[in-house]
């Protein structure tokens, strides 16, 4: 690097190619590295290189570097600056980059260019002489002639400036003792670098080749500087509330590199001070104001340059922000209510009955607090809609929080500060984001939480949704105490199941069970029909679906408990007539284009309005029925019986078949079965054996045990499905009974219910949801136990008239119900009466 002229660099240099900023002898910049040949450069030269040579390196300035190898090389700016590499620092988020902290060495012009790949390599000429950045007792200017009045004049305003900033801060001592060390003919690139100038500026200072240039060029910058200060100790002197951002100003603040305005008063304005203002107006207790008037007096302590600094602001925001005391009034109107809530849905009586008894409480007394509520049901039956409405209904903010999946109690408790990338929980997120702190909370999916070694999302809720605890709700972020019982908390869940009990204790749960077909074709005629038509630009003038046809979507293309699949099908119909819709303006367009000479035939003529949608239509949109009433079809062969099962998406109906051959008296079971369901095919055999001459069951060759010599096989079709529990033992027993007698069930018979050893039936859960899928399989008898009878009355009345109930206490009163003409051997109970 030396030679007999002085200190030289080397002749050849690599080349880094930015247009982040301007690197300008003396000074020291930062530059973010990540495209190709840039990333080649750090990777083969600085981080390979042993030697102090291979640290220098030349910065193009003003320059991109293409994004790909293959792009071809800019026009390189001409002039750049040699510097050395003082810090590489890699990292792989958010994607692989380098870090390179560089200080500025001297100007040299790009001779030629050497090579272009894997990075750029040049032939240089060194511009300036390094010796009066390593040399402070290098030879001076002369202090006569025009250069050395500039460097005079020059130096005596730095002193000026120096004069008017507070000398305790770092960067302005750094500041003193350069001009203290430096020779004057550094002093340009040194002053340019620290004042604030714009990246334009620094080019055209960089490409000053000439001393006296760059002196006269960067003067008119340094006096421009000492003016503005000027100007803003004028106005503090006549305005004295803005001494503190004058303070701010002596301290630096000129320093980062933006042009120097005098219009960002807000920019400059005390963040601390603002803060503080903000604080007093936020209502907050007294036990948060002062923990948050603890934290600003840290805050103000505090350099910004420190990492709490950030963190300690971003919690004071928060709390300034959260709705400690804003809250909405809410709409008591009980009878706008009641009519809001029946244009937005149709049935659902139990949810609107108890939304209307929340308003007219709240009526009378102001301060109730939150119910705790759970929708409890099959998937597409409107529980999250509801919950929309109710905000609607009583005019407060909404908020979603889909807890599906959740496995870290930190997303409803939040974490601590001290963790790095901290945040309030999920709650308290939604609290700011609604800015009320009354809001309507949907807790969706509550029964799908999952658990994992970051604790248990669904223990923390427990202090969530306790009316008892949640008027001091601890976030871990915050470490103060929220009110949350103002705050109208809905869950909604497809089962309870999977729900703790502790949870489930605390919420009030009201069950949404499916909808009937009647109920269907009122919520499509209602609600679905006008949505798709809009959704699809398309108006009643032009498409009808008449009630025929949407009872036909119903039960022969959809088979569910809501109506998400039906609200799919119309969609598809309403695409369906959208395509000739739209083909018929394209005809009718292109008819009156050619004056009406158009051949007939050569294009569709335009559909007949409206477009009537008839079974036969419906087949060529939606293709063959997916389902058929084969609930008769299946049941022409003794062994064959209907039972009813309930799931998380509603109830459905489930075939049990029965077939017997020679063997040694074993039985087969399959179709997925648990546990339970296992225990009740036994039970069914026992009793059924032990009651074989009441019943004249016989074996296969007639014989008085049905198992002696026989093998039975019970299967449950859907072999793929899991299925358990103990509400198929009459169906088990029905089936048995069947294929033992060699006599044939109802085929318009469905059951369900809980057998004993001894021949009771049991009451079981569900039974709402398993009526409505027997009606709509279109089953006529549903046999039930009779302890199950209350259930029946949240039926609905068409349901309760289409088909004929019997209640059973026993399997003998079963058996009758199930084959026609009675069971052989099968006695009918007759009640006694009291006559006490």
């Amino acid at each position: 690097m030396s030679a007999g002229g002085g200190i030289k660099i080397p002749s050849r240099l690599p080349l880094l190619l930015t247009d982040e900023g301007v690197l300008l002898p003396g000074s020291t910049v930062r530059f973010s590295v990540n495209s190709p040949r840039n990333m080649h450069l750090v990777k083969h030269r600085l981080l390979t290189g042993t030697s102090l040579k291979s640290t220098i390196i030349g910065v193009i300035p003003n320059t991109r570097d293409p994004e790909h190898d293959t792009d071809q090389l800019p026009t390189l700016n001409k002039i750049g600056t040699a510097g050395i590499a003082v810090q590489v620092v890699g990292s792989n988020w958010p994607k692989p980059h380098y870090t390179l902290l560089i200080t500025g060495l001297c100007r040299f012009s790009v001779s030629s260019l050497l090579r272009e790949q894997p990075f750029v390599l040049a032939e240089v000429e060194q511009l300036d002489q390094l010796e009066h950045y390593t040399n402070p007792a290098s030879d001076g200017l002369p202090e006569d002639g025009e250069l050395g009045e500039l460097s005079q004049k020059f130096y005596q305003a730095a002193l000026q400036l120096l004069g008017m900033l507070d000398i305790s801060v770092p960067v302005v001592a750094k500041f003193r003792r350069m001009l203290d060390s430096l020779p004057k003919e550094t002093l340009p690139d040194v002053v340019a670098s620290m004042i604030r100038t714009s990246n334009k500026e620094k080019l055209q200072v960089l490409e000053a080749v000439s001393l006296e240039e760059r002196f006269k060029m960067v003067l008119p910058m340094l006096m421009r500087q000492i003016e503005g200060l000027k100007l803003l100790q004028k106005t503090r002197n006549s305005n004295p509330e803005q001494e503190k951002m004058v303070l701010k100003m002596r301290k630096g603040a000129m320093f980062p590199s933006r042009p120097f305005s005098l219009d960002e008063e807000d920019e400059d304005e005390d963040d601390t001070a603002a803060l503080e203002r903000k604080l007093q107006r936020a209502n907050m207790p007294e036990a948060a104001l002062k923990v948050c008037q603890k934290e600003l007096k840290r805050l103000k302590k505090m350099p910004q340059s420190m990492p709490e600094y950030a963190l300690t602001r971003n919690y004071l925001d928060l709390m300034v922000e959260l709705p400690w005391s804003k809250s909405t009034k809410d709409c008591l109107d009980i009878r706008a209510a009641r009519t809001l809530l029946d244009n937005d849905h149709y049935a659902l009586d139990k949810l609107k009955r108890r939304v209307l008894e929340y308003l007219a409480v709240r009526q009378l007394k102001a301060s109730l607090k939150g119910p705790i509520l759970c929708f409890v049901g099959p998937p597409g039956v409107g529980k999250t809609s509801v919950g929309r409405s109710i905000a609607k209904t009583l005019g407060r903010e909404f908020h979603r929080i889909a807890l599906g999946g959740v496995c870290d109690q930190s997303d409803i408790r939040g974490h601590r500060r001290t963790y790095v990338g901290s945040m309030p929980g999920r709650i308290i997120n939604g609290l700011k984001t609604v800015g009320v702190n009354n809001p309507v909370f949907l807790l969706d999916e509550v029964d799908k939480l999952g658990k994992s070694l970051q604790g248990d999302p669904a223990a923390a809720l427990l202090e969530v949704l306790d009316p008892e605890q949640n008027h001091s709700f601890t976030d871990h972020y915050l470490n103060v105490a929220f009110d949350l019982s103002q705050v109208l908390f809905i869950a909604t869940a497809n089962t309870t199941a999977t729900i703790p009990p502790a949870l489930l204790d605390r919420m009030e749960v009201l069950q949404v069970p499916g909808y009937t077909q009647e109920e269907k074709v009122e919520i499509a005629h209602r609600h679905l029909i006008p949505n798709q038509l809009e959704q699809h630009g398309l108006t009643p003038q032009q498409l009808h679906i008449p009630q025929d046809t949407t009872q036909d979507i119903i039960t022969r293309y959809t088979r569910e408990a809501g109506v998400r699949s039906l609200e799919r099908k119309i969609g598809a119909v309403c695409r369906a007539v959208a395509v000739k819709v739209a083909e018929g303006h394209g005809a009718s367009s292109a008819e009156s284009s050619t004056g009406g000479s158009t051949q007939q035939g050569d294009l569709a003529a335009p559909p007949e309005m409206p477009i009537v949608i008839d079974g036969a239509a419906l087949k060529d949109i939606l293709g063959q029925p997916q389902f058929e009433m084969e609930v008769s079809e299946r049941l022409t062969l003794p062994g064959v019986a209907l039972g009813l099962a309930w799931t998380p998406f509603g109830g459905e109906i489930m075939f049990v078949e029965a077939s017997r051959m020679e063997g040694e008296g074993q039985l087969t079971l399959t179709g997925q079965l648990g546990d339970v369901m296992k225990e009740s095919a036994h039970l069914a055999i026992s009793w059924l054996r032990a009651n074989a001459r009441t019943y004249q069951l016989t074996n296969l060759v007639g014989g008085p045990d049905p198992l002696e010599g026989t093998d039975i096989h019970l299967h449950f079709p859907a072999g793929a499905v899991t299925k358990d529990g103990p509400s198929a033992g009459v169906t088990i027993v029905t089936c048995l009974a069947s294929l033992f007698s060699r006599r044939l069930v109802r085929s318009d018979v469905a059951m369900t219910g809980e057998i004993t050893l001894r021949g009771l039936v049991l009451p079981v859960g569900g039974i709402k949801d398993k009526v409505l899928a027997a009606h709509r399989a279109g089953v006529k008898r549903v046999i039930l136990p009779k302890r199950n009878e209350k259930d029946l009355e949240e039926l609905p009345a068409n349901v309760r008239a289409d088909l004929d109930f019997v209640t059973a206490r026993t399997l003998d009163d079963v058996l009758n119900a199930a084959f026609d003409g009675g069971f052989p051997g099968a006695t009918v109970q007759t009640q006694l009466a009291s006559k006490l």
